[in-house]
């Protein structure tokens, strides 16, 4: 309201001081006229009537020009910031009509451009948002099925042959228990640790199946919960100190509880272990965690049964710009270090 009052106020006193220019300069000229002809004083007196005259009629027309253009110049100012509201509030296919080629005509011109070109970006964004989510539901069923296909190779090379053993020797063993007893023990005795190998294997096939999101929980309660049915259903002692994990984004979360599934998985199916230590804590600007077992450890260049599930560990790692180190060595156990920068 201010700035309207303005330029009111400037467009009258411009228009007022034109018409009191232009009109001593007629005076001027009048009287140097008159007094070259050697006009008489009724002349003299005549024209001073006449210059006021027309003085006053020039100041009307100017007050009038004057109040008509500012609020014709006030009606586009308007209309300038009404458009520029609309395209705040996201009406981006809204324009605004431009009569004049002046300076705001250009700048109606510029902002019908702007508004063009936001339009075809959120055209653009829009179009994305849909490829990003069918490229996610593609990804989905290529991550589910190929999920399935490690399950069923995993079931396949480890729990269906420990069945096959299994019926192989309790068949034998019941051949022999009334022949030769204590080879039928030593038969039993095979069976039993066959059963709990494989019983082994199973929860930890199991263990991949869980969920893979968090359900609205923290990564502390999550694993948590994790090593709580871990302990429940198996006889591994697990001792965890969870610290610095409070504050981390959703996907750092989702990738380091993997990478720890995945590496008790591995133990679980693999390493015999009794113990397992996993230690989390931030150091400076990164949050390290470390795992390690009391377990039969392997040769890193030579075992091809965890090669599958360490590369995935790597790759989450990689992910979100950590560092993921292994050493292991025959029955010195497994050591596992990931440094992820926060």
């Amino acid at each position: 309201m201010e700035s309207s009052k303005s330029m009111r106020k400037w467009f009258l006193k411009s228009y007022f001081t034109m018409a009191v220019m232009a009109t001593l300069i007629y005076f001027v000229f009048l009287q140097i006229y008159l007094f070259i002809t050697n006009g008489e004083s009724a002349s003299l007196h005549l024209s001073i009537i006449l210059t006021f005259s027309l003085f006053m009629i020039l100041l009307l027309l100017s007050l009038y020009s004057g109040v008509r253009t500012s609020y014709t110049f006030k009606g586009r100012i308007d209309d300038l910031s009404t458009f520029v509201t609309l395209l705040r509030n996201g009406k981006f296919s809204a324009r605004i009509e431009s009569f004049e080629h002046d300076e705001l005509g250009i700048l109606s011109d510029e902002l019908n451009q702007l508004a063009t070109y936001i339009q075809e970006q959120v055209k653009s964004l829009q179009r994305l948002a849909d490829e990003k989510s069918e490229l996610a539901e593609k990804a989905h069923g290529a991550a589910v099925m190929e999920e399935r296909q490690r399950l069923a190779r995993d079931l396949h090379d480890s729990v269906s042959q420990q069945l096959f053993a299994l019926n192989m020797l309790s068949s034998a063993a019941k051949k022999s228990i009334g022949q030769e007893p204590d080879k039928a023990e030593v038969m039993i005795q095979q069976v039993a640790e066959i059963a709990a190998k494989a019983q082994g294997e199973m929860r930890a096939l199991l263990l991949h199946l869980r969920p893979v999101d968090l359900k609205g929980e923290s990564l502390r309660e999550a694993l948590l919960i994790l090593i709580g049915e871990i302990k429940q259903k198996t006889s591994l002692e697990i001792e965890a100190t969870l610290e610095g994990i409070d504050q981390l984004s959703k996907g750092t979360e989702a990738h380091m509880f993997r990478i720890i599934q995945e590496s008790l998985s591995n133990i679980l199916r693999h390493s015999c272990a009794t113990k397992v230590k996993i230690v989390t804590e931030k150091k400076g600007d990164a949050i390290t965690l470390h795992i390690s077992d009391n377990g039969k450890g392997f040769d890193l260049n030579g075992n091809r049964m965890t090669s599958y599930g360490l590369q995935t560990m790597r790759e989450r790692a990689e992910e979100i710009g950590g560092y993921f180190q292994i050493r292991s060595k025959e029955r010195e156990g497994t050591y596992i270090d990931l440094k992820i920068p926060v």
